[in-house]
């Protein structure tokens, strides 16, 4: 098969092309920006399921948090050069009181959820704590830290509905 002259290539390809060598034209500076601007952006951050075990059941930790429109799992934005293990760890400090080092979480399967919508990625962990522990929050960030029976969920925020859905568990789940 011949190659066609460009004369015979049409609009299109012409169009391309020239494109392409104004974009490549440009300082590598202006091109990571224009990049940066057309790509789409995903915020990343971690969330943990901490089960317990108890002679009633299996048992999850929610929290209802402002505006306490449902409830949802501990969780939230990575720092920059934290390790998504470590911001679950973290965030898991922070809104429920209950201190784990990183050893004591497991990566979930699936470990990443994509929300298209949102534009967000939960890197998601799991982890089991002692049916003693008890939650502790300091009513600002977290109104309430309650350990729920995993096939009695209360009411869930829509997109920790959508999360636990992966994993079998709550109102989404098949």
């Amino acid at each position: 098969m011949s190659a066609q002259s460009p004369a015979r290539r049409g609009p299109v390809h012409t169009a391309r092309r020239v494109f392409y060598r104004a974009f490549y034209g440009m300082p590598a500076s202006w091109r990571r920006r224009a990049a940066r601007t057309l790509q789409p952006r995903y915020i990343i951050g971690a969330v943990i399921m901490v089960r317990q075990s108890t002679p009633d059941g299996e048992r999850l930790l929610l929290l209802r948090q402002p505006p306490g429109n449902g409830w949802g799992v501990p969780g939230g934005l990575m720092d920059r050069g934290e390790e998504p293990i470590q911001c679950a760890a973290r965030e898991l400090g922070e809104e429920a009181g209950i201190k784990l080092d990183v050893s004591e979480l497991r990566p979930a399967n699936p470990n990443a959820i994509i929300h298209t919508k949102g534009r967000w990625v939960d890197c998601v962990f799991e982890a089991e704590v002692p049916a003693d522990v008890t939650p502790a929050v300091d009513g600002a960030e977290v109104y309430e830290a309650v350990f729920h029976p995993i096939d009695n969920l209360p009411p869930l925020a829509v997109p920790t509905a959508r999360l636990l859905a992966h994993y079998g568990i709550g109102p989404y789940a098949k």
